[in-house]
């Protein structure tokens, strides 16, 4: 018994003393960690410069007793920087770069993004980080017009030329919509790749080496066209040319119209030539508050001659327009193969001057990280930003200081759209019964209107109805229109319509003067009381 209290101990021991190394190793693997439980105040810097107005707060996350760094005002540049306790070299080993960040109030225009800055030898101070302080990684969402991406930028040194050139991850994924905290992870690995993660889900794989994945590519092409080679004079890229022995035929007539009219056409019988195809409203009458000599001679509004439904037409008829057998349009000569065509010109490949070869990128160490954005929307919230050498290491803090939280906010998202969907849909149903209402009122539609209405009433009261309802009534519209076009009123066939003039509007008027347009036609739909007569 003592010796089995002997062994439990020691294997207790033992398993304590595990427990102690890995929670160092964790330790050690974690390069830096911000939290903002405290202020940032006498930890990081604020930028001096001019052109940084934006007030950065110590606020905690909307629905949680989490604080981050809080982008407070709309429309200003912002930022901020800390400096790290000793560099971090990129060279050796994993690193990861990882942070939290929630839109709010959501993002139309700006940067969310971190950039890991290079030594401060390379030129620049904390109280003047700006736009040209010099980094080593930039990394983190922005949205802008059709910018939607989680960028990816390394500035790496051209060993020829001495220059850091901006190579951009090609095709880097998109940013989430919605208002939640989302965490971005970018894990460099010793084997030049690197994974962008969204919430733990990996996004974007790519090789630092590679063409195919950053533009312009660390490694230059090992050839480039000669910028003094010349295309020569007589190099002909066209590749099919007119024949230059064809010859119009002598009975084509260019100047044949592609219309004519149809003489073979014949009037229906029973047209009514004399009968209008509008009559005046016989049971209009003068507004009792008509003013002649201000409003003009009143003339009752028009309506179909009802005579015209009955025959086959009202009106003078014409002739129809046919197409023209003999039309041919403008000759061209056919197209032959071209015998100089000798393709495409370019010039030659010669051997690029600028090219190197690599095994590895030579990353620049990252002594400070800084925040710098120019942004529209405002309550944009930085949190548990982290750099580490180990992806567990990353992993372990998504799953005690993201997740949680995300999971929460999910929870009351889709609450509120549970709430709110099905007032959307009620409110879209009342609109959607409001213009069908209006549509019953139309003239063409009133001998069928109280059967409209009677429909409208069922789907109000009974909503298991409401798409079979609106199927009816869409037939029913469709129904007379079709008729009063296709149902014996005129028959376009064998008559051509004469349309009125009608004055252009300017395109200077824009979109609000064709609105107004059309609520004037509405106003006049709906009350067509008074004519005025041009004199």
């Amino acid at each position: 018994m003592v010796m089995m209290m002997g062994r439990f101990a020691l294997l207790l021991l033992l398993a304590f003393a595990s427990l102690q190394l890995l929670c160092f190793a964790a330790d050690d693997d974690v390069v830096f960690y911000e939290s903002f439980e405290e202020s940032f105040d006498g930890r990081w810097v604020v930028s001096e410069k001019d052109d940084y107005q934006g007030v950065w707060k110590h606020s905690k996350s909307e629905g949680h007793d989490d604080y981050g760094l809080l982008v407070s005002e709309k429309a200003r540049k912002y930022a901020i920087v800390k400096e790290l306790d000793e560099p971090v070299i990129l060279k050796d080993g994993t690193t990861v770069l990882q942070f939290e960040v929630r839109l709010q109030d959501g993002l139309e225009c700006g940067g969310a993004y971190l950039k890991y800055l290079r030594p401060q030898e390379a030129g620049w101070k904390s109280k003047e980080f700006d736009s040209e302080s010099p980094y080593s990684i930039m990394f983190g969402p922005d949205k802008c017009g059709i910018t939607n991406k989680v960028h990816f930028i390394l500035k790496h040194k051209n060993p020829k030329s001495g220059e850091f050139v901006e190579h951009h991850l090609k095709y880097p994924p998109s940013i989430p919509s919605d208002k939640l905290t989302h965490v971005y992870t970018a894990i460099l690995k010793p084997d030049n790749e690197v994974r962008i993660l969204i919430d733990g889900e990996e996004k974007k794989k790519a090789n630092f080496l590679s063409a195919e994945d950053f533009e312009p590519p660390l490694i230059p092409a090992k050839t480039i066209p000669d910028p003094d080679d010349k295309k020569p004079e007589d190099w002909d890229e066209r590749a099919k040319i007119p024949d230059p022995n064809a010859v119009k035929p002598d009975d084509w007539d260019e100047d044949a119209p592609m219309e004519i009219l149809d003489e073979e056409a014949e009037k229906p019988e029973g047209w009514l030539d004399d009968e209008p195809e509008e009559i005046d409203d016989p049971e209009a009458t003068k507004p009792e508050d008509w003013d002649d000599e201000e409003d003009g001679e009143w003339e009752a509004p028009k309506m179909e001659n009802p005579k015209c439904a009955t025959g086959p037409g009202c009106g003078e008829w014409k002739r129809p327009m046919k197409r023209n057998p003999a039309y041919k349009g403008k000759w061209s000569p056919p197209l032959i193969d071209n015998p100089n065509y000798k393709g495409i010109w370019k010039p030659r490949d010669i051997p690029n001057p600028n090219y190197f070869e690599l095994e590895k990128p030579d990353f620049e160490p990252i002594a400070a990280i800084g925040i710098e954005i120019w942004t529209m929307q405002d309550a944009i919230l930085f949190d548990n930003i982290l750099i580490a050498k180990n992806e567990k290491v990353a992993e372990s803090y998504r799953e005690t200081t993201w997740k949680p939280k995300f999971q929460v906010e999910k929870e009351k998202q889709k609450s509120e759209e549970d709430a709110t969907g099905s007032d959307v849909l009620a409110g879209f149903q009342k609109k959607v019964f409001d213009v069908l209402y209006k549509v019953a009122d139309i003239p063409f539609l009133s001998k069928h209107k109280l059967k409209i209405l009677d429909l409208l009433e069922k789907a109000e009261t009974q909503p298991n109805l409401t798409i079979g309802v609106l199927v009816s009534i869409v037939v029913i519209i469709l129904t007379v229109f079709f008729k009063l076009i296709f149902g014996g009123k005129k028959q376009p066939p064998t008559r051509l319509e004469e349309k009125p003039e009608v004055a252009e509007t300017s395109d200077d008027q824009g979109s609000s003067g064709e609105k107004a347009g059309e609520e004037e036609k509405e106003e006049a739909a709906a009350a067509p009381r008074r004519r005025r007569r041009d004199t």
